[in-house]
């Protein structure tokens, strides 16, 4: 659909937000058993809940419009999540966590600005009570990736610490390996 006005763009993005929920609601229990760390699990379990609140929000503002929520494929959120996925299947368990927060924190800040865009249409279109709606999701999403910063603290320095522990044995096993090949040369030179 075409928008020719800002109250047909105001719907869009409501409809394209509330399937990108969709695919979220979707992606996070994956997430959620990929993590390894008891704090992150119960962080993104509890946004999971938020989640399923957010997009109950949107449906709410699409009937009061007389729309119907689910007209629009959110194909941002749909790449944002594939890479998401691709990279979890690219990384060690040493780092999982590491990258689930990074994936995580895309998902919010797309989310941030899809909200922040649809509450101020709603403002100038004279929709208080859905801007409020919108406001208290932006402000949901915000905490969310506040949430993820500092669990990335702890879990970035233990993968840095893992990585590093993983880079000296690497190391003194190249080295042990270099080793018994320079002694099975030198048997062979005598």
């Amino acid at each position: 659909m075409a928008a020719n006005s800002l109250h047909e763009l105001y719907v869009e993005q409501l409809q394209d937000l509330h399937n990108a929920e969709q695919q979220i609601i979707k992606a996070l229990p994956k997430m959620i058993e990929e993590a390894q760390s008891e704090e992150l699990r119960n962080a993104l379990n509890e946004h999971l809940e938020v989640t399923r609140n957010q997009a109950t929000r949107i449906e709410t503002i699409c009937e009061e419009l007389g729309e119907d929520p689910e007209n629009e494929k959110c194909k941002g959120m749909e790449g944002v999540l594939k890479e998401g996925s691709d990279l979890l299947k690219e990384v060690s368990d040493e780092v999982k966590d590491a990258a689930i927060i990074a994936a995580a924190q895309r998902v919010e800040h797309y989310e941030m600005a899809g909200y922040g865009t649809a509450r101020t249409f709603a403002r100038l279109l004279g929709f208080e009570e859905a801007a409020g709606m919108l406001e208290q999701t932006l402000e949901e999403e915000k905490q969310a990736d506040e949430t993820l910063s500092d669990l990335a603290e702890e879990v970035n320095v233990e993968a840095l610490e893992a990585g590093e522990k993983g880079s000296d044995e690497e190391q003194a096993e190249s080295r042990d390996t270099s080793r018994a090949k320079k002694g099975t040369k030198a048997k062979r030179a005598a």
